[in-house]
């Protein structure tokens, strides 16, 4: 019929109404969820930056009791270490690398590149980052060597703390 308003053709309108509204919306949650993982990655990365330059000036106090609050202390968590091949636990980690490195050394640093690269999942995270170890040893020799990290973190309370590790250095290194 002429001049009869076309019902049809207004629920057409309001329903692509909807839809841009809805597609709006789901948008806007895609933002929202990607901003608050880049801020969470943000976070992470300088929380482990911190981790990582106070556990480097922690060894190079030639000290493992300054190293200790930095590890898990549950027996059978393994620990790959330039010398030895690698330590079970806490306990032989600390007992082994004064033996090993730190009776034998007069001073020495580790210190942590800028590559360090945070994975997190929930209350497990791990850290890569390349490092260097320079030593002079009580026999005259020095120890200047390039070291690989790799570090699996895991947050017990409100504290990341290692439970495992593995330090390498490059062969000729």
């Amino acid at each position: 019929m002429p001049g009869t308003p076309d019902s049809g053709t207004s629920t057409s309108k309001s329903g692509n109404h909807w839809m841009f509204y809805v597609l709006i919306a789901f948008f806007g949650g895609l933002l929202t969820f990607a901003g608050a993982r880049a801020q969470q990655r943000a976070t992470d990365d300088a929380t482990f930056r911190k981790l990582i330059d106070g556990y480097c000036a922690a060894w190079s106090s030639g000290d493992p009791n300054n190293a200790a609050k930095y590890y898990a202390k549950e027996d059978g968590l393994v620990f790959f270490d330039l010398a030895p091949f690698s330590y079970s636990g806490w306990k032989e980690y600390d007992l082994g690398v004064r033996k090993e490195l730190l009776d034998q050394m007069v001073s020495g640093s580790l210190t942590a590149g800028k590559g360090l690269k945070v994975t997190r999942h929930g209350n497990i995270a791990w850290t890569t980052v390349p490092m260097h170890f320079s030593a002079k040893m009580k026999d005259g020799k020095t120890i200047d060597t390039p070291v690989r990290y790799t570090g699996i973190w895991e947050k017990k309370g409100k504290n990341w703390v290692l439970v495992h590790e593995h330090l390498s250095a490059p062969l000729g290194g």
